[in-house]
């Protein structure tokens, strides 16, 4: 474990009782309640932190996450609603990050999702908060982003032509930049701006996880997106321009400040792309 990041590790421990049981869950097995402290999103931060997986909070949570699958390789994060396929998308990457890409159950859900692939390349959510425009025909981005993200655990992700078309999808979005699907994800502003941790559509994570591919990495879209996140740097440090308030005062991803973390996920893009940072 990290020792400069044990006071952040304590306080993101430190709210997991704070939906009213315990993991950040609810007594119903709410697993996105709460955000940004929520089961999903806490166990990439402390996996970020450098908590070892011998760390009994990982079992634990693999346990409360696995007991939400379906028969149909689904996660049914909620007890009432829909099941989506960006919920299911952060299960399955949560679990991937903690070591059980090999599970069964993991496999279903990787098939799973190879079987609802939209014809664009992408995967979609289909939960209309603003009305069915004809933008709203296209895929989410940010589900297939996570998507993509949990299949680069695999070891023949990058040898998958149906990959390589939910890739394309991503970026032929960097030549639209237009919003799109019935989520409305766009890329202006906001999506520039480096957010970390990384949990939402962004810069820094449509590059994370697309310089994984090989098939993104001599794309000139690929290229022409690093090449706006390299502009960034600082003393050839990531700074964090976008962060959740509430997690604003963890030291590891305070914003306008230089992020040690974020630099090193930096490093690896460059790493993958055969690049010196």
């Amino acid at each position: 474990m990290n020792n400069n990041f044990v006071k952040d590790i304590e306080q993101i421990l430190s709210h997991r009782y704070d939906n009213g049981a315990d993991l950040w869950a609810t007594n119903d097995k709410k697993l996105l309640k709460g955000a940004p402290f929520t089961t999903l999103e806490c166990i990439n931060y402390l996996l970020e932190l450098g908590v070892p997986l011998e760390h009994d909070v990982f079992q634990q949570s693999a346990d409360l996450i696995f007991s939400t699958w379906r028969m149909d390789g689904r996660f049914k994060t909620s007890p009432t609603g829909g099941i989506y396929p960006c919920h299911t998308a952060l299960a399955l990457k949560t679990l991937c990050s903690m070591g059980y890409v090999a599970d069964q159950r993991i496999s279903k859900t990787f098939q799973y999702f190879l079987d609802i692939q939209a014809d664009d390349g992408g995967w979609k959510c289909h939960k209309y908060s603003f009305g069915r425009g004809p933008e709203t025909e296209f895929s989410t981005p940010y589900t297939t982003l996570t998507v993509l993200d949990a299949f680069r655990y695999t070891n023949k992700y990058n040898q998958n032509v149906s990959l390589e078309k939910a890739v394309d999808f991503l970026l032929q979005h960097w030549t639209m930049k237009k919003p799109i699907s019935p989520c409305h994800y766009g890329i202006g502003k906001l999506f520039n701006q480096i957010e970390y941790p990384m949990r939402g559509y962004n810069l820094f994570y449509y590059v994370y996880v697309l310089s994984f591919y090989d098939y993104a990495k001599n794309d000139s879209r690929f290229k022409e997106a690093f090449t706006t996140l390299q502009s960034k740097l600082v003393d050839s440090q990531i700074i964090v321009e976008r962060v959740v308030p509430k997690l604003a005062k963890l030291s590891f991803c305070q914003k306008a400040q230089p992020s040690f973390l974020a630099t090193k996920r930096y490093q690896e893009i460059c790493q993958r792309i055969d690049l010196q940072s």
